[in-house]
């Protein structure tokens, strides 16, 4: 049984955007987590909340800033932002990993699940409405979140996870799990196509998700709009619908693309598409029933988030562009949808 735990840190509640860096004494270790409260929090309404998870040998405030920067999407979503801190681990060089080498006893899903009743004490948060992504070795540890914390989590990203032989041999399913994987062909750390006796490869990892959350078969797949034709990759679309709970399972196929989380404003990554808002439009479909407004919906791929506003005008070359007549421009909104539009005269 892990001995727990006292509040150092209390945050407290402001009518601005509250950033601050919490404390927690947990199972003999002092632990850190970055927090991130949007303006439109209200103690009187239920809160989603979002875990981001570094990669391996990463940083909170560093995933934060240079990476996953989720805060934007926050402001306009309303939903609060977590970022944990890994502990070093002894048996890989003190690297700071969720995942620890063997021989060990580290488990940071209890971790995890302290951080959701400790956050849960201070703010109003919608139990029903608790997400995890990750990067990396953080992605991998998103899996191990939704099988053995899958009570706690409704919807789960990985993006440039693998997933180990044997990650799925202890998952216990209590709900329908809505999973988003992103990947890239080319990925020398976590080999798209798995890595014998080590790694899944991601066609199996989804086939997981998608066959213990009876969805269809086959995926539905479209391509997504090659913004940026000079970032040498692109983006696929696989969509596994019609799950149990009406929930999806899904992946964005970065062909050509290394262990990297894409962005626009990530010059070495993927540009066509940003992670931070294709994780959150995907998980907060969810609750733990699964699609929310399951019953009462008869279409699938319904954002709940629809408000959005427009980033940029781009031409077929991905150049930007002003609104021209008669000519098929890419219209790119700040919630990662692009809209092929042509505007006649």
């Amino acid at each position: 049984m892990k001995k727990i735990l006292f509040l150092l840190c209390i945050p407290c509640l402001g009518l601005t955007q509250q950033l601050s860096t919490e404390n927690i004494f947990y199972d003999g270790n002092n632990r850190e987590y970055i927090i991130y409260v949007p303006q439109t929090y209200s103690p009187s309404v239920s809160t989603p909340l979002l875990f981001a998870f570094h990669g391996g040998s990463g940083f909170a405030n560093d995933f934060m800033n240079y990476e996953a920067d989720f805060r934007s999407v926050s402001d306009t979503a309303g939903f609060i932002l977590v970022y944990p801190q890994a502990l070093a681990d002894p048996n890989d060089g003190n690297s700071t990993n969720w995942i620890h080498k063997e021989p060990t006893n580290h488990n940071d899903i209890l971790f995890v699940e302290t951080l959701i009743n400790t956050i849960s004490s201070s703010y109003n948060v919608d139990m029903d409405r608790i997400y995890a992504c990750g990067y990396s070795l953080g992605g991998m540890f998103t899996y191990d979140l939704a099988c053995q914390l899958n009570s706690r989590i409704s919807a789960v990203a990985s993006v440039a996870g693998g997933a180990f032989i044997g990650a799925f041999n202890n998952c216990n399913l209590t709900h329908p799990t809505a999973v988003l994987t992103i990947n890239g062909t080319i990925d020398g750390t976590h080999p798209y196509s798995g890595l014998n006796g080590v790694y899944f490869s991601v066609s199996e990892i989804n086939n997981f998700w998608a066959t213990n959350n009876n969805t269809d078969i086959n995926p539905i797949i479209s391509q997504i709009p090659n913004i940026n034709t000079s970032d040498g990759s692109t983006v696929e679309r696989y969509s596994w619908q019609n799950g149990d709970g009406c929930v999806s399972v899904e992946e964005l196929k970065i062909i050509n693309g290394d262990h990297d989380w894409p962005s626009p404003l990530s010059f070495w990554a993927n540009q066509d598409i940003n992670a931070n808002i294709e994780v959150w439009n995907f998980v907060s479909k969810y609750d733990m029933m699964g699609l929310i407004g399951c019953n009462s919906l008869n279409i699938l791929n319904t954002n709940i988030v629809n408000y959005r506003r427009l980033e940029k005008i781009v031409d077929l070359l991905g150049k930007e562009a002003r609104q021209k007549a008669n000519q098929l421009l890419l219209y790119i909104y700040d919630d990662g949808t692009v809209v092929k539009k042509i505007i006649h005269k």
